[in-house]
């Protein structure tokens, strides 16, 4: 395998926190080359690793959401991946976030916010985060979204953390199939919560269990 090769290869991956493995050391690899990075190049994409690429991405003109994305790895010096089409697919078809490590994030967060709701519900938390990549208010990647300073309690106090069960996810592929129950809400809450004021600003269109959606 050339090293043009491996580098390529490496971008077929986003990477973010949480994430391991080889695409990771090439990361931290080159952001210690250039001065970012001055923690254990160990293949395990944690919260120094997040924090040189957030200086990396701010010093290259970059979005700053700590993930590595096309533009940050051509960014890096590594080429960027030929697109590959799955067989009979016609060039121009957008098949959304399929990565499946974002499956599993994404899958992590429904968890997190609706482990106890039923699966419509968690279908509903999971297509509001995919409608926010596609917000210019808001981070245009995944995990960009998911890991926006105090977007989601339950990446705030760790609760995205607990095992994930098959249901989430189930709602987790079946919200980025392009489910959404919720017809294109970007905000969700449990009323019976405490909760900024400012969210009952929002144009309410649906409740779906415990939570209530709004654009």
């Amino acid at each position: 395998m050339s090293a043009l090769t491996g580098q390529t290869h490496a971008q077929e991956r986003i990477l973010y926190r949480g994430l391991s493995g080889e695409d990771v050391i090439r990361v931290q690899q080159r952001l210690k080359e250039w001065g970012y990075y001055n923690g254990p190049v160990d293949g395990f994409y944690g919260n120094e690793t997040q924090q040189a690429v957030v200086n990396f991405q701010l010093n290259n003109g970059l979005v700053p959401d700590g993930t590595v994305g096309p533009e940050t790895w051509t960014a890096l010096g590594f080429p960027p991946a030929p697109a590959a089409l799955p067989p009979g697919e016609p060039a121009g078809v957008s098949r959304g976030v399929t990565n499946r490590d974002e499956v599993y994030l994404l899958a992590r967060v429904i968890e997190g916010e609706a482990a106890d709701e039923p699966l419509l519900g968690k279908v509903a938390v999971g297509a509001v985060i995919l409608n926010r990549t596609r917000c210019a208010a808001f981070p245009n990647s995944l995990a960009g979204v998911i890991y926006q300073p105090h977007a989601f309690e339950s990446v705030s106090n760790g609760q995205y953390n607990r095992p994930v069960s098959e249901e989430s996810l189930q709602a987790a592929m079946m919200a980025m199939c392009g489910w959404d129950p919720t017809g294109g809400c970007l905000y969700f809450w449990n009323p019976a919560k405490p909760v900024n004021p400012w969210i009952w600003t929002r144009d309410v269109v649906t409740r779906i269990g415990r939570h209530i959606f709004a654009r």
